[in-house]
């Protein structure tokens, strides 16, 4: 029964099936796009304080890890972040570093943010009077909490999968997903009516075993598959293969007859994907999508060791990436429509493991698009003095800002209106805010 559970749930994850029960909100187009960063990502390298004061805590804490201050790209916010510090960003990230510093910028960054049941401070924390996510530190157990952010952990829904089944049916094609994931099976996209679709980094990607280049095979297998079927497992089966042979002739049909985006996106692994998805969102009209959530991921973060190199040319990836993204939105006339934002299991420790860092828990998060209020850093900076008031243990930084509220604010923007929040994010009543304000109202 477990290998037949398991199959059965691949294939319900590969493939929409969206049924009663959602609600139609919007008449425009939105889509947020969610860019995880596998492994824990070190943002304390990539937002380091600039400040004499500043830059010293970050100094002694990073020891040989410290980025040199002057290597470091300046950021000019349009108001000054909480506490009044300065900030640079990783050398690694010019093209990012220029987005933030525009004047009318579409990118902002949101500080210490992390999986959180309840504000905690540090003797809380160390008194354990205040519940926090189960096994903190855990690669596997934080990603799902990361992109499942509710209080049952049993729970195998994730946020994405929770807003598409309030707002699929605003889609007039109800045979594809809202879902989109060009990264593979992942929590965050699946939910009770909605699971993502999977597209490969060059379209829609069908059977092997049937592909038009051997019609006597297809043929034969179409057969099979249309004929009378008396037992449930087989008509669902069937079922399932029939409509991703129909998705796939649909998305690639569709992703022919649009007129290619002149952008250029590097040639890297989370280039090719984010640009499939700016080939999808051209391609939003003939596939009759108003809402749509996509998700592509970037391995590399998990940085034990070699970490300065390793994390510098992860930086140069994403830096590329997503200046060719918003590039890509902007000749689409569709940059207020598209919202990317990252996201990551944890950060990282700011304690040294030799030329490395351990698995920590709060970090920065980047968000980037047309609606965003960018030049802004959002959330409160945390202190990185060794041992210092945000310092759990060995350089483990606690949150300031909940996933929740991060989440919630990226949730506004997309349409969810306030009296439905709780239902896509069940603890967020436990903080102060739902808003963080780095989305516009409209």
């Amino acid at each position: 029964s477990a290998l037949f559970t398991g199959f059965a749930g691949k294939l319900s994850l590969a493939h929409a099936a969206a049924t009663a029960g959602g609600r139609l909100l919007g008449n425009d187009y939105r889509a947020l796009v969610c860019v995880y960063l596998y492994g824990g990502n070190d943002a304390f390298n990539m937002l380091v304080p600039t400040s004499t004061a500043g830059y010293a805590e970050y100094q002694a804490a990073r020891g040989e890890l410290a980025l040199p201050l002057g290597d470091l790209l300046t950021l000019n916010p349009s108001v000054a972040p909480v506490g009044n510090g300065t900030f640079g960003l990783s050398p690694s990230m010019p093209l990012l570093r220029n987005l933030f510093n525009q004047a009318q910028s579409p990118l902002a960054i949101t500080t210490n943010v992390g999986p959180l049941l309840y504000p905690i401070t540090k003797a809380q924390y160390q008194a354990g009077s205040v519940p926090v996510p189960a096994q903190l530190f855990s690669h596997s157990d934080q990603s799902v909490t990361w992109q499942q952010n509710r209080a049952d952990a049993q729970d195998r829904r994730g946020w994405g999968g929770r807003l598409a089944d309030m707002f699929y049916q605003t889609n007039t094609n109800q045979q594809l997903s809202m879902n989109i994931s060009i990264d593979g099976e992942n929590v965050f996209q699946a939910g009770d009516n909605v699971f993502p679709y999977f597209v490969g980094q060059n379209g829609a990607e069908g059977i092997d075993l049937v592909q038009p280049w051997n019609p006597e095979r297809r043929a034969a297998f179409i057969a099979l598959r249309d004929a009378s079927l008396q037992n449930a497992l087989q008509r669902q089966f069937a079922s399932v293969m029939r409509r991703s042979m129909n998705n796939e002739v649909m998305i690639n049909d569709a992703l022919d007859g649009e007129t290619p985006l002149a952008t250029a996106f590097p040639d890297t692994h989370l280039g090719r994907q984010l640009q499939m998805i700016a080939r999808l969102i051209n391609a939003r009209n003939p596939l009759q999508m108003q809402r749509q959530i996509f998700f592509v991921g970037l391995g590399g973060f998990d940085t034990h060791d070699n970490q300065l190199a390793d994390q510098a040319d992860c930086f140069a990836e994403l830096d590329g990436a997503l200046a060719a993204f918003h590039a890509a939105t902007v000749e689409m006339s569709l940059a207020n429509a598209v919202t990317t934002f990252t996201a990551s299991e944890f950060g990282r420790t700011t304690s040294v493991n030799g030329d490395g860092t351990d698995h920590g828990w709060g970090s920065h998060h980047l968000i980037m698009g047309g609606a965003v209020n960018g030049r802004r850093i959002y959330g409160t900076p945390p202190s990185l003095a060794v041992g210092g008031p945000d310092d759990a243990d060995w350089g483990q930084i606690i949150p300031t800002t909940s996933v929740d509220q991060y989440a919630a604010t990226l949730a506004r923007w997309y349409g969810v209106p306030a009296s439905d929040m709780s239902t896509v994010f069940p603890n967020i009543g436990r903080f102060a805010t739902s808003n963080l304000g780095f989305m516009s109202n409209s």
